[in-house]
C-alpha cells in the first residue's frame, strides 16, 4: 500500500514533533513562563522547547531559576509528550474515541513504536500504563525520600519528585535543581528510583509489551527483547567498570564520595550516560578517558522505540554479531539460536552510517563557530545528536549560531533516525532483476 504526501508516516512524525516544538516555543515566550515576568528570547525558548520535545536535556539557561513554575510545567508537558511519542499519543486518542485503528493509523503508530502492525494497539496501551505507573511510583518514592530525609514540606517534595520522575522515565534529563542530581550523589534511596525509571524507559515499549505477555522467562522472549535486555546489561556493566576505573580517585568527581556514594554514582552514570542526561558528578571535571567512554555510551543509546536516543542497542549489537560472524567464517549472522536477515543488517548499517554523518557534520559546524576544545565540542555534538543531554558545561556559553546548530542536531537526532528507519521499512519494493555479481577489494 503506497501512502504519499504528508499522510505518509515518515513525514507525519517529523511534522508532529516540529509542531510540538513550535507550540512549546510560543508558550515559553509568554511572560508568565519566565521567573522575572519578561518574555524569553526566541532562541532561548526554541532551544528549551526543542530539548524538551526531543527529550535531550541540554539547556542554555538554568531551568529552576530562569523559568517560573508555569514555565517548568510547560517543559514537563513537552518532554512527556516527546518521550511518549507525539504520534503514539495521537493514535491513542483516536483509539479511545473510535475503539479501533484503521491501517493508516496503525502505520502512523508503527513509525514510532517500531513494532508489527498487529501489535500496535497492544504496545500503545502498555506504553500508556507503563508510563503512568512508573512515573507515579517513582514520584511517590522520591517525594517520600525528600520529605523524610531532607525535611521538605509535602507540596515541595511532591513537585520535585514528580518532575524528576517524569524526566527520568522519558530520559529527558531536565531537573528542578541547578546542579542536576549532584547533591544526592551519596544517597542511594533517592538515586536508585531515578536510575530504575531511566532504565525502564530506555528498554522500549515493544520490550515492555513482550514482558507483559511472556513474563521474565528468557527462553520465551523474542530475539529483539533478548538482544535489548542482554545488550543493556553488558553496556551497564562495562560502562560502570570503565567509569569507576578512571574516576574512583579523581578528587573532583568520585574521589570526594564515600564507598556507597561512589558505587551509586558509578552505576547511575553508566545507566544515565546512554541517554538520560542526569548527572551526579561534574562532567566537566572528568578525565578524557571517561569522556571517551561517554562518547561510546551516548552514541549507542537505549532500546528501539523507547524514550532513549542513540543508534539503539539492537543496532549496535547486530553489527557486532555480523562482525563476529565474518571473523569466525560463518555464513549466517545468528544470535540465541536465530538467524538474522540480511535486510536487518543492511538497515542497521545504514542507521549507523547516517548517524556518523550527522555527528561529523554537526561537530565540524560547531567547531567553525566556537573556540572550545575539540573534546568538549565533540561531547556536546554527541549529546545533542543522540538526545542524551549530558554536557561539559559549554552549552550555555555557545554563541547563537552554535545554539542554533545544537537545535538542529537535537531535532534530527530525535526524529531523523526514526524517520529513516521507518521510510526504509515501509518502502517495501524490490527490483525484478539482479545485476551480475562482482566483488570489490575490501580492506
Amino acid at each position: 500500500m503506497q501512502r504519499s504526501g504528508i499522510r505518509h508516516p515518515a513525514r507525519l512524525v517529523p511534522l508532529a514533533f516540529l509542531a510540538a516544538i513550535l507550540v512549546g516555543t510560543l508558550l515559553l515566550m509568554l511572560p508568565a513562563a519566565s521567573a522575572d515576568g519578561r518574555s524569553a528570547p526566541l532562541l532561548t525558548a526554541l532551544f528549551t522547547a526543542t530539548s524538551a520535545v526531543c527529550v535531550t536535556g541540554l539547556v542554555v539557561v538554568d531551568t529552576p531559576t530562569y523559568w517560573s513554575t508555569f514555565g517548568q510545567w510547560i517543559i514537563l508537558g513537552l518532554f512527556q509528550a516527546g518521550g511518549f511519542g507525539i504520534m503514539t499519543g495521537a493514535t491513542l486518542l483516536a483509539l479511545m474515541v473510535s475503539g479501533r485503528l484503521d491501517l493508516g493509523a496503525r502505520l502512523v503508530a508503527h513509525a514510532e513504536t517500531r513494532t508489527g502492525l498487529g501489535n500496535v494497539t497492544g504496545v500503545i496501551k502498555v506504553a500508556l500504563v507503563a508510563t503512568l505507573a512508573v512515573e507515579l511510583v517513582t514520584a511517590a518514592l522520591l517525594a517520600l525520600r525528600l520529605r523524610a530525609g531532607y525535611g521538605m514540606d509535602w507540596g515541595e517534595a511532591a513537585w520535585h519528585g514528580l518532575f524528576q520522575a517524569v524526566s527520568a522515565f522519558n530520559n529527558a534529563g531536565f531537573s528542578t535543581w541547578s546542579d542536576s542530581l549532584t547533591q544526592f550523589a551519596a544517597d542511594p534511596l533517592f538515586i536508585l528510583p531515578i536510575m530504575l525509571a531511566v532504565l525502564i524507559g530506555g528498554l522500549g515499549f515493544p520490550v515492555m509489551h513482550e514482558l507483559r505477555q511472556n513474563g521474565f522467562g528468557f527462553s520465551r522472549w523474542s530475539l529483539h527483547t533478548k538482544i535489548t535486555v542482554a545488550g543493556s546489561g553488558v553496556l551497564i556493566a562495562a560502562g560502570a567498570l570503565g567509569i569507576g576505573l578512571y574516576e574512583w580517585r579523581n578528587p573532583d568527581t568520585l574521589g570526594a564520595l564515600d564507598a556507597t556514594g561512589k558505587w551509586t554514582s558509578v552505576m547511575f552514570h553508566s545507566v544515565a550516560a546512554r541517554t538520560s542526561g542526569f548527572n551526579t558528578i561534574d562532567m566537566g571535571a572528568t578525565s578524557i578517558e571517561t569522556q571517551a567512554i561517554n562518547w561510546v555510551l551516548m552514541f549507542i543509546g537505549g532500546g528501539s522505540a523507547s524514550t532513549a536516543g542513540g543508534i539503539r542497542v539492537t543496532t549496535f549489537f547486530l553489527l557486532g554479531l555480523a562482525v563476529w560472524a565474518e571473523v569466525s567464517g560463518n555464513r549466517d549472522t545468528a544470535a540465541f539460536g536465530r538467524r538474522i536477515p540480511e535486510q536487518s543488517l543492511r538497515l542497521a548499517l545504514t542507521v549507523v552510517l547516517m548517524a556518523l554523518t550527522l555527528l561529523a557534520v554537526g561537530t565540524l559546524a560547531l567547531l567553525s563557530v566556537t573556540d572550545f576544545p575539540l573534546q568538549d565540542v565533540l561531547f556536546e555534538a554527541i549529546s545533542a545528536s543522540f538526545t542524551v543531554g549530558l554536557s561539559t558545561g559549554i552549552t550555555g556559553q555557545m554563541p547563537p549560531a552554535g545554539q542554533a546548530i545544537l537545535v538542529g542536531l537535537m531535532f534530527v537526532g530525535r526524529v531523523g533516525l526514526v524517520t529513516l528507519a521507518t521510510a526504509l521499512a515501509l518502502r517495501g519494493h524490490s527490483r525484478l532483476y539482479r545485476y551480475p555479481e562482482e566483488r570489490p577489494i575490501i580492506g
